[in-house]
């Protein structure tokens, strides 16, 4: 694969062209990595979990996890970079909340802090050392080339759940909560904030070279309280990270976002931001500050359609974000029934001269 580097920050970062890309480089072709590459569209996740059980199961089995993070490296050589298999709902697992995944309905937390108390809760924080086995594991047998991204959910999409229990469609619950009770949410978030520290503090010296922060639910908010629950705590974690870890390259992910994507950029302090297939990486690319890399972001659902379209959407998004540090990603995680084969036309297009 022919590829050319130019403005590498450093040598390290120059081994692997994800890190070089995050560190403000750019690459042509760019850097890829799917997210949810690890998980149900491959037939060897789907033998694995079968031979050893559930969800939760494979996520506490850090043999188990590791093999899946590996798994699209193994399948899609020109994959830049894994992503830790396991979950953002770890986190308020290790606050003290129970965890069950409920089949054909999605994560189940109790007691829901919609009719409980945050101290009734007792954390548990040894729920979260097998994740950091995983991470060990994945970087012993990653190869040079490749980065290793852990993550954490940002702390409003983190509270959605707690509070609700669950996933819901307009978070309404942590929304009125947010509203009716700012201290109660705060206390929360604030909670949510320093375990997210710590937890990501600890991918990252189990080998993790960068971390994402998932924000799935950010786009259901009002402007104040964007900056309120999104900005401001994700301020917060970059803030404490850089303090802990100089030098490991954060990327936010504020799903949902739209306009509010430049003071996120501005304000959180990230090092890159992901784009939702919502967004035109065009005005991203007019709107977002100059030199920051971003990360997206094909339509997850042109993928699993294969449209004769595909191959165009991926020249347009690179045509867009041309001159700017890109790594090539979804605009959001990769659908369960996506076929193999379009995977594999999406990584050959990404070949192509633009």
């Amino acid at each position: 694969m022919a590829s050319t580097l130019r403005d590498a920050p450093d040598d390290h970062a120059a081994d692997k062209p994800l890190l070089a890309v995050l560190k403000g480089g750019r690459r042509d072709p760019p850097p890829v990595w799917m997210m949810r590459q690890a998980g149900r569209y491959l037939p060897e996740y789907r033998e694995l979990r079968q031979a050893k059980g559930g969800f939760l199961d494979l996520v506490y089995d850090s043999d188990a996890a590791a093999e899946i993070t590996l798994q699209p490296l193994k399948r899609f050589p020109r994959i830049d970079a894994a992503i830790l298999f396991s979950d953002i709902l770890i986190v308020p697992f290790a606050l003290g909340q129970n965890l069950t995944f409920v089949a054909g309905e999605g994560p189940r937390l109790t007691p829901p802090l919609a009719t409980a108390q945050l101290a009734d809760l007792n954390p548990v924080p040894a729920r979260l050392e097998p994740i950091y086995a995983t991470v060990a594991k994945v970087k012993a047998k990653l190869e040079p080339g490749k980065a290793l991204i852990g993550f954490a959910g940002s702390p409003w999409t983190v509270a959605t759940y707690m509070v609700a229990g669950q996933g819901s469609r307009d978070q309404s619950d942590t929304r009125l909560l947010a509203y009716r009770d700012s201290g109660a949410m705060r206390a929360l978030t604030d909670r949510i904030v320093d375990i997210t520290v710590d937890y990501l503090s600890a991918q990252i010296d189990a080998g993790a070279d960068a971390v994402q922060l998932f924000d799935s639910w950010a786009g259901s908010l009002a402007p104040a309280e964007f900056e309120r629950w999104v900005i401001a705590p994700t301020r917060s974690i970059v803030e404490a990270l850089n303090a802990r870890r100089p030098g490991v390259p954060i990327i936010g992910f504020p799903k949902g976002a739209g306009g509010k994507l430049g003071a996120y950029a501005r304000e959180t302090g990230v090092d890159a931001v992901g784009l939702d297939e919502t967004v035109d990486p065009a005005w991203a690319h007019g709107a977002l500050p100059d030199g920051m890399p971003v990360q997206g972001n094909l339509e997850p659902l042109l993928l699993l359609a294969g449209s004769p379209h595909l191959e165009q959407a991926v020249a347009n998004i690179r045509h867009s974000l041309h001159g700017r540090p890109h790594i090539f990603n979804l605009g959001h995680g990769i659908i369960k029934e996506t076929p193999i084969a379009h995977v594999e036309r999406l990584m050959a297009s990404l070949k192509a001269a633009i």
